[in-house]
């Protein structure tokens, strides 16, 4: 199966008890629909928990926001909260990672927005011809 979706967080590589490590992330995955004889889309978000237990080194790239495309097959947890109620979760146990859009760690500038112009009339003319 795949995926395509956004990163809700920076990856976290984890120890299992046998020193086995698995990368682990979330991605959202946007996806939109037109109800029946409505003219207006709905827009619905789909949370996924992901892993990834071929190499911990990836886990470097795979920052908040970065767009990636995964290959795996999806499961589910399901369990009863402190409170009795019934919760679920998607999860994707990931085989291939391709990263679409990589997100840097440098700060975004800052706009800047050009000068007003003044009027020709304001402006002196000191060009020689």
């Amino acid at each position: 199966m795949e995926i395509t979706g956004r990163l809700t967080r920076d990856a976290v590589v984890a120890k299992t008890a046998k020193d086995r490590e698995v990368v682990n992330f979330s991605i959202a995955v946007n996806d939109s629909y037109k109800a029946k004889g409505s003219t207006e889309a709905v827009k619905i978000v789909t949370y996924i928990d992901c892993s990834y237990w071929l190499s911990s080194g990836v886990a470097q790239w795979l920052k908040k926001g970065a767009m990636v495309e995964l290959y795996g097959r999806v499961g589910v947890n399901a369990y009863l909260n402190s409170e009795g109620k019934a919760v679920a979760s998607l999860t994707f146990h990931t085989s291939n990672i391709k990263i679409l859009v990589f997100v840097s760690d440098a700060q975004p500038m800052q706009a800047q927005t050009a000068p007003a112009k003044k009027d020709k009339k304001e402006q002196p003319d000191d060009l020689p011809f």
